[in-house]
């Protein structure tokens, strides 16, 4: 059991990160009492019937009073529209976070509304699955992954300290960025893949040649696992596309001329550039290992059904 960090945390969303942020404080004994806030009252039912927390309100603004740390774990897109609801709530002294995957675009919405001596702390847990709701969390999501804070300026030290010190004790590994750097980082080595994902998985579901069937019948390990990509929250990628446009458009061309380069050697044959590429890419793969952020076991750790029986 952990040492308690706060009296009071108020979690405004509980999909997937919010309530595996519950679950873990829950169970390292982080907070005297834990607010859930969920627009949504089928949302909230279910958080209350899991016992992710100690209270729980429709209200957001009701849900952050009193509260030491709020973290705001909604769509990028509703990030302004919440800040400006709660604001009136936030106590003097009191951390704001949120966890949305795109930062720019959350600073320019919410920093407006922050109340004088409440700390405005950006932050981005890299964690998630496909899955989402509040059925989806688990307390371990965060061990051994990185969570970027992105402090605005005039940032309280002490504060800081604080917040990295929580994601610590969830088991992360907490780093800092701009606003701006971390938006073309996240834009290559997420963003991008999802929208790629999103695009092939599409365009095989448009090709009249192969029916519907045939695609989930014969999914090979490659299809299969960009359909895992596709299958992400809708609305939390169409805010994320939104709101980080720019950095997405200059990853996408970047990756369009990578592309035709590629298509290139295939058309003419040059299998020495195609080694050459797949050599490389492969050590990244190498790479992303060693650091500890995937693992080299079968299917990618995944537990594989055993095969049907003989009839």
């Amino acid at each position: 059991m952990s040492v308690q960090q706060f009296d009071r945390i108020a979690l405004i969303g509980i999909g997937l990160i919010g309530s595996s942020i519950a679950r873990a404080v829950k169970e390292q004994g982080l907070a005297g009492s834990v607010v859930i806030s969920s627009r949504s009252g089928d949302t909230l039912r279910r958080a209350r019937e899991l016992e992710l927390g100690t209270d729980y309100h429709l209200d957001a603004a009701e849900a952050v009073r009193d509260a030491d740390l709020v973290i705001v774990s909604v769509p990028v897109g509703a990030s302004g529209s919440v800040a400006q609801q709660i604001a009136p709530n936030l106590k003097p002294g009191a951390i704001l976070t949120d966890v949305g995957s795109t930062k720019a675009s959350v600073v320019a919405q919410m920093l407006p509304h922050v109340p004088k001596g409440v700390h405005f702390i950006p932050g981005h847990p890299l964690a998630g699955t496909e899955h989402s709701g509040p059925d989806a969390g688990f307390a371990d999501l965060f061990r051994g992954r990185w969570c970027i804070l992105t402090p605005v300026h005039g940032t309280d030290k002490a504060a800081k300290k604080k917040l990295s010190t929580f994601w610590e004790t969830l088991g992360s590994k907490v780093d800092e960025m701009d606003t701006e750097h971390h938006d073309k980082v996240l834009a290559i080595v997420s963003h991008l893949p999802h929208i790629i994902a999103y695009n092939i998985v599409g365009t095989a579901d448009d090709l009249e040649t192969v029916t519907e069937s045939e695609v989930i019948k014969f999914s090979a390990s490659g299809f299969r696992d960009f359909t895992r990509l596709a299958a992400s929250d809708p609305t939390m990628w169409r805010d994320v596309c939104l709101h980080n446009k720019d950095a997405i458009l200059e990853m996408l061309s970047r990756f369009s001329e990578d592309l035709a380069y590629l298509q290139r050697a295939i058309r003419w044959g040059d299998g020495e550039k195609l080694f050459d590429l797949f050599t490389r890419t492969r050590a990244i793969r190498r790479s992303i290992i060693d650091a500890g952020q995937d693992t080299e076991a079968a299917n990618f750790g995944r537990p594989v059904a055993p095969p049907d029986k003989p009839s």
